[in-house]
C-alpha cells in the first residue's frame, strides 16, 4: 500500500471464533502487493503498522454480548493508542461490533429485527466518498457486499444519530438495488438504514455487510474492491 510515499503496513488482528481473516488478507494483498500482517490477540506491540483491520465472526464464540470479550483482549489497547494517534482502522462484521464495544465507535449492534441469522448478498448506498476509504466511490453510489449475521441491527439513542448524520459520518446505508431506502432492503432493521460508520477523525470505519467477498470475479464480483484499492491509495 501507498501512504505518503511509502508502503502503508497492514495487520489483521485475530482473536478465537474470528473466521474471515483469510478473506480480509486476500483481498488486502490484492490490493497493496504483499501480505498484511496477522496479529494474535494477545500481542500489544502494533508498532510501525498503519492500517489495523478486524474481520468477522464470532470472536470467543459471542457470548456475553457479540465483541464484548474481544473488546477487552490484550490488544485492544494497543488499537485505541492506534487510533489515537491518527491510524487507520477497519472493523467488518463482528470487527464492527468489537470497534463499538471498545467505544472506538459510538452505539451497538443488536439481534436483527427477524431474530434470524441473515446470510445474502445487500445492496449498500455510499453515503460520503471523499474519506480514504472511500474515495473510488460516488456520493450516491451502489453496490453490493454479502451479509452474514446474526447481531447485526444499528442502534443509537436520537442524540447520537442526529450528531452522526450532523456530521456526515454515515458511510454507507442500506439501499435497493437503484440506491432507494427501503424497509424491504434494510433487512436487520438498522436505524436510519446504518450500515457503516466513520469515527469523528473519519480514520476508522465499522461496517456490518462484507466487501472483502467481492474483490475478485472468479469469487462472484468486485464490488467490494474500490474499498480496499482506496485504502491502497490513501
Amino acid at each position: 500500500m501507498r501512504a505518503g510515499g511509502a508502503d502503508m503496513k497492514a495487520g489483521v488482528i485475530l482473536f478465537p471464533g474470528i473466521n474471515r481473516e483469510r478473506d480480509i488478507i486476500i483481498a488486502l494483498t490484492q490490493a497493496a502487493g504483499h501480505r498484511p500482517r496477522l496479529v494474535w490477540h494477545q500481542e500489544t506491540d502494533l508498532a510501525g503498522l498503519d492500517l489495523l483491520v478486524i474481520p468477522g465472526g464470532f470472536s470467543f464464540g459471542d457470548y456475553l454480548r457479540c465483541g464484548a470479550m474481544a473488546a477487552r483482549s490484550p490488544v485492544m489497547a494497543a488499537v485505541r493508542a492506534h487510533a489515537a494517534r491518527g491510524g487507520y482502522i477497519l472493523g467488518v462484521c463482528n470487527g464492527f461490533q468489537i470497534l463499538t464495544e471498545a467505544g472506538l465507535l459510538p452505539g451497538a449492534l443488536l439481534r436483527n429485527a427477524g431474530l434470524r441469522f441473515l446470510a445474502m448478498d445487500c445492496h449498500l448506498r455510499v453515503e460520503r466518498p471523499d474519506t480514504a476509504f472511500t474515495r473510488l466511490w460516488r456520493e450516491g453510489d451502489v453496490f453490493c457486499a454479502p451479509m452474514a449475521h446474526g447481531d447485526g441491527n444499528y442502534f443509537a439513542d436520537d442524540a447520537t444519530l442526529d450528531r452522526l448524520e450532523g456530521e456526515n459520518r454515515v458511510a454507507f446505508r442500506y439501499c435497493t438495488p437503484a440506491g432507494d431506502l427501503a424497509p424491504a432492503a434494510n433487512r436487520n432493521g438498522s436505524a436510519r438504514a446504518i450500515a457503516g460508520i466513520f469515527s469523528e477523525n473519519l480514520r476508522t470505519l465499522g461496517l456490518m455487510p462484507h466487501p472483502e467477498d467481492l474483490v475478485d470475479p472468479l469469487i462472484g464480483g468486485e464490488d467490494g474492491k474500490p474499498l480496499f484499492a482506496a485504502l491502497t491509495a490513501a
